[in-house]
């Protein structure tokens, strides 16, 4: 049942990602990355680690795409279907880094079966406290980051005003 749950899952999530990259329109392309994203917290759901879930669905699904909604709706450029279509440097670049995350498959060691990880970030205790005093620094500089992206959206959105 397992390895059913993991190809179906599998399937949809390439089904997703291709939506992303083949979609005409940046608005579908949000969407099929909002389902990309659920499908990916569906993976960790299955793999025993409900707290990678939760900061999946959390961070990612509803703050970044919600980041790039906003972004779209503001620059108004959601329509424009050629802008930034670059397929050919696109897809040497993808294949690119595919080559070079390939080439360390050989060096890994086998993880343990679907649902059967033991372990991990079960809770989010044992991570809450390593991320307020191990990674403060970074976790906050992450804040910093974020609400500069949000500034630049701001920024790219304001209509330029024409000189007199």
């Amino acid at each position: 049942m397992t390895d059913l749950l993991f190809w179906v899952l599998a399937a949809s999530l390439t089904c997703c990602a291709l939506g992303v990259v083949l979609s005409r329109s940046l608005f579908r392309a949000a969407y099929w990355l909002a389902g990309a994203l659920v499908t990916t917290a569906l993976l960790y759901l299955a793999l025993t680690a409900p707290l990678l879930a939760a900061v999946q669905l959390l961070l990612y699904t509803g703050g970044v795409l919600t980041l790039v909604v906003f972004a779209l709706v503001m620059t108004a450029q959601g329509d424009d279907p050629t802008r930034w279509r670059r397929p050919i440097p696109a897809m040497v670049l993808a294949l690119l880094v595919f080559a070079v995350l390939a080439s360390y498959l050989p060096g890994l060691e086998p993880g343990p079966a679907l649902g059967q990880a033991q372990g991990g970030l079960d809770d989010g205790m044992a991570a809450g406290v390593e991320l307020f005093t191990r990674y403060l620094v970074p976790f906050e500089l992450l804040s910093v980051l974020l609400l500069g992206a949000i500034f630049g959206a701001l920024v790219i959105a304001r209509k330029d005003e024409e000189a007199p």
